[in-house]
């Protein structure tokens, strides 16, 4: 007998041919509105539905379609969470609205993608938040970037904080997005304003200064603060453990109420430090009656709180956010850590340095940089630093003021403190051309 015919008589294969109660994937585009009321009555408090080949997408089209290959649309929806349970200073309370909101989320997720399969519509459910592709790790980690795929839902818009902001529940959500092998047959569009207020209240409350009031966003404070007892900052903790001799000597790096935190999201989930950004946003047509009938009693009951707090504040050292808390919150805490977003690659190091790049610092700097990386990853990066800004472009641009070639192993070991800068500048594995005090004022801009 061939295979062929083996496969044929296999019982499974016979009753499957046989049958006629096998749900087809339909022709015809899914009716808007009908897939609308299943994800509503799934538990989503507010739905759209975004086609694959939406420019607003284009970035992270191959990204999911390497997730499911025939995906069609995408359905992006919102989970409300409790304002008040993320207002308070008790960040307990805070993080336990955070993961049961984000449990739900998923179970959203996981609920419209059952009933979808019961009808032969393939579809997945990424996580809203963690776990995710941590293999990826430090590199590109989440299948799909939820807030894009919401704001071409026509679910908010990005408020200053990078927060999407709901027109009706303000900043107090969740986001979540199915992937679907289905034409829908009729998409969202994005609304026409965006409900931020710019009233700069998220300015005022963030604990690093991560978020300033023309607009630029600090990524490496709010990481590094924030995220403390997530993917870097968790491994940094694990680094003061290992580098201690002992007990004794871990107990002098790290205080028992921070060990305490960390067996804490161990056990129960990674808990958030601040996220005071959205706590304090009054923007939403549900959010923000209280604010304007009287914004002083919304700074006093909100606001004030969360400044006054006296908590740890986890910077970078010479990071602009170690300033910041200085002269913005001197009853706060400081303690420094290492930089969690270290870079494993010269890619990885081109990529990082726009989020990890601190403009205070880089104030009076004024220099281009040449790197010829050779080895295991060769490339040519011209770097510029003027004007409190950075440019980062392939190859070399105009007229270097420092020229640095490097093997690309040994600068990577030398940023993440494997080999001295000393021992690769006396065996050749990278050479300067020009004043060394600038690869000095280089370090600075991107304290480590």
């Amino acid at each position: 007998m061939s295979k062929q015919s083996k496969i044929d008589s296999h019982p499974t294969v016979a009753l499957v041919r046989q049958s006629q109660d096998e749900p087809a994937a339909p022709a015809q585009a899914l009716d808007a509105a009908w897939l609308r009321q299943l994800v509503l009555d799934a538990g989503a408090d507010d739905v759209g539905f975004v086609a694959i080949d939406r420019d607003e997408i284009a970035e992270q089209r191959d990204d999911l379609r390497s997730a499911m290959p025939r995906v069609k649309t995408l359905i992006s929806f919102v989970c409300r969470m409790n304002r008040e349970n993320i207002r308070t200073p008790a960040r307990s309370v805070a993080n336990l609205e955070f993961h049961h909101t984000g449990d739900h989320s998923d179970e959203v997720g996981r609920t419209v993608v059952s009933k979808l399969e019961t009808m032969g519509i393939r579809a997945i459910n990424p996580a809203m938040g963690f776990p995710m592709e941590m293999d990826r790790f430090p590199n590109k980690t989440w299948v799909v970037n939820h807030k894009p795929v919401a704001v071409a839902a026509g679910l908010g818009h990005i408020g200053l904080h990078r927060n999407v902001i709901h027109p009706q529940f303000g900043n107090f959500i969740l986001l979540g997005t199915v992937l679907i092998e289905a034409v829908v047959s009729d998409e969202s569009a994005p609304i026409g304003f965006n409900p931020c207020l710019d009233c700069k209240l998220c300015v005022a409350a963030c604990p690093t200064g991560a978020i300033a009031s023309d607009g630029h966003f600090d990524f490496s404070a709010c990481y590094t603060h924030n995220y403390r007892e997530f993917m870097g900052g968790f491994g940094d903790w694990v680094g003061q453990v290992a580098d201690s001799k002992n007990a004794t000597d871990y107990r002098s790096k790290v205080p028992d109420n921070e060990t305490a935190s960390v067996w804490q999201s161990l056990s129960f989930g990674a808990n958030y430090k601040a996220a005071y950004c959205m706590s304090v946003c009054p923007a939403g047509e549900d959010v923000i009656r209280p604010w304007l009938d009287d914004r002083k009693t919304h700074l006093a009951e909100v606001v004030r709180p969360l400044q006054l707090k006296e908590e740890t504040i986890y910077v970078v050292p010479g990071s602009d956010a170690e300033s910041y808390v200085a002269k913005r919150f001197p009853h706060k805490r400081i303690t420094q850590v290492g930089q969690s977003l270290r870079a494993n690659s010269i890619a990885g190091f081109v990529q990082g340095l726009p989020v990890i790049f601190q403009r205070e610092q880089a104030k009076d700097v004024s220099a281009t940089y040449h790197f010829t990386f050779t080895g295991a990853e060769p490339r040519k990066v011209t770097i510029v630093i003027r004007d409190r800004t950075l440019t980062v472009t392939d190859g070399h641009d105009g007229t270097a003021d420092l020229r640095i070639s490097a093997d690309s192993t040994t600068w990577i070991r030398f940023l993440n403190g494997h080999t001295s800068l000393v021992s690769a500048l006396l065996r050749l594995r990278i050479t300067l051309r020009g004043s060394p005090k600038l690869l000095l004022t280089f370090s600075r801009c991107f304290p480590s």
